[in-house]
């Protein structure tokens, strides 16, 4: 700013406070207004940002030396910025303030240790700060604590307290700040026990980032199995919903509706997260199961002149943050596909549940007819729900012989509905509450028993090869 004529005398506005962000959407309308620094620009509302864009544009276009304009904002604000206007890209500088390297991390605490007259472990402290100055101090605080340092020492202490035992003290400390946000978050609008918990692994792939953003889209491309329930929460806006709502969280977190990006505001809170212990912290919140082997709970089979009813139940399934199949909301991913290729073995194996809705139509449709194919074989082990569509037909042999839920059409079937969600959510709640079950282990749902991931059956959900053996001779 020293650099800038005028720097020194630069309006300085934040997007945090109420009155500068009424200000901050009438710069477009005020000439000359001299240097303007907007903080926290990744907190303006969408259509003040789009006129900041076009403010930018235009100053850039006019060469207007009187009025500057300085944007700053967490990781990812400038692609923000240009995302509103494109052909900002090469009309501003974008000054990117990196992660500290190590060696500096190093420097610093060296230099502080000269003057205290210690001698602490410095690449270990400077590993485990993530590039922050802030938590470099903060782990060096701890550690001249727990030897009793708070002076400096006339003559040279050494303090060899471990990273992990640094790390340990530091966390304990922060749990008291960021626990009940962490749970918050995790929690998500309501805590589900038994779905997938999203909003919990978003936030576990938050942890893993080295540049605490997380670009979601990408993200959710690498777990598959979770891919529908977390689409939904951003897609649907739970997410930037539920951060709105929540002042404590969105102090600690920021994410952007337009790119997908989630973004940590609190280097403390980015240490927090990042050396929780996941499946503590899961059963803490009252997660029943996080690990996912199935890419979907359900998978819905239908007639289109039942539709209707797929719909409602999709959403409230998906409402209760289940991972559902349901066709439309495929759309995309069908586009240019081998339909029948894409569609077998989600009703072969990926869906836990198949949840046939069984009409008139039913027997009479191609799809319906090929879908049956992939998951008649299902009907022995308990995979299979029919779901009878007023007086429908018996499509299935086994189906008759298969607990499965009546509805009818001439009395309000969002209540039917709603009801079968909870059947399903306590039926789907007794698969996630299974035996413990170590890791390279599986539970077989047919026989019962727990079995070494090597006899699981190849293309089947949850059997062992000799239950598939048998179910495939009957």
């Amino acid at each position: 700013m020293d650099e800038i004529p005028g720097g020194n005398d630069a309006l300085r506005l934040s997007a945090r406070r109420r009155e500068d962000r009424e200000l901050i959407a009438e710069l477009p309308a005020i000439e000359k207004a001299g240097v303007v620094i907007i903080d926290d620009f990744h907190r303006l509302d969408e259509s003040v940002r789009a006129g900041i864009a076009d403010h930018l544009k235009f100053l850039a276009d006019e060469e207007d030396e009187a009025t500057k304009i300085v944007v700053v904002g967490i990781n990812r604000a400038g692609e923000s910025l240009i995302s509103f206007a494109r052909d900002l890209s090469g009309r501003l500088d974008v000054i990117r303030f990196e992660a500290n390297p190590v060696e500096r991390l190093t420097q610093l605490v060296r230099e502080g240790s000269e003057i205290l007259n210690v001698r602490l472990p410095e690449s270990e402290i400077a590993r485990s700060a993530f590039g922050s100055f802030h938590l470099t101090q903060v782990l060096c605080h701890t550690a001249c604590l727990s030897a009793a340092v708070t002076r400096a020492q006339n003559t040279t202490q050494v303090i060899s307290t471990p990273a992990p035992v640094l790390i340990e003290k530091v966390m304990d400390d922060l749990s008291m700040t960021f626990m009940e946000s962490a749970i918050k978050f995790a929690m998500g609008p309501r805590l589900n026990r038994e779905g997938r918990a999203p909003y919990l692994h978003i936030l576990k792939w938050l942890s893993t980032t080295q540049d605490w953003t997380l670009n979601l889209d990408r993200e959710v491309a690498k777990h598959p199995e979770l891919r529908s329930s977390v689409t939904q929460v951003v897609e649907v806006g739970h997410l930037a919903d539920f951060l709105l709502k929540n002042a404590d969280l969105s102090d600690l977190l920021h994410f952007d509706p337009r790119s997908h990006i989630l973004a940590v505001e609190d280097p403390k809170f980015f240490f927090f997260i990042k050396h929780l212990t996941w499946a503590k912290f899961s059963e803490l919140v009252g997660y029943l199961h996080t690990g996912f082997t199935s890419r979907y709970d359900f998978a819905l089979s239908f007639s289109g002149t039942e539709r209707f009813l797929a719909k409602k139940l999709f959403d409230i399934l998906s409402d209760r943050e289940f991972s559902v199949f349901y066709d439309q909301n495929e759309q995309a991913r069908l586009m240019a596909a081998d339909i029948e290729q894409y569609l077998a073995p989600i009703y072969q194996s990926e869906a836990t549940y198949v949840i046939c809705l069984l009409s008139e139509d039913y027997p009479q449709r191609v799809w319906t007819k090929f879908e049956s194919r992939q998951f008649r074989s299902r009907f022995g082990v308990e995979s299979v729900i029919p779901v009878w569509v007023d007086d429908s037909p018996t499509v299935f042999d086994q189906a008759g012989n298969v607990g499965g839920y009546f509805v009818k059409t001439e009395k309000p079937v969002e209540p039917q509905l709603e009801y079968l969600a909870e059947l399903l959510q306590k039926k789907i709640a007794e698969y996630r509450v299974l035996p413990a079950i170590a890791a390279g282990e599986f539970y077989c749902r047919q026989c019962r028993l727990v079995h070494p991931v090597a006899v699981l059956a190849e293309g089947r959900v949850g059997l062992c090869v000799d239950c598939a053996e048998k179910w495939k001779v009957l």
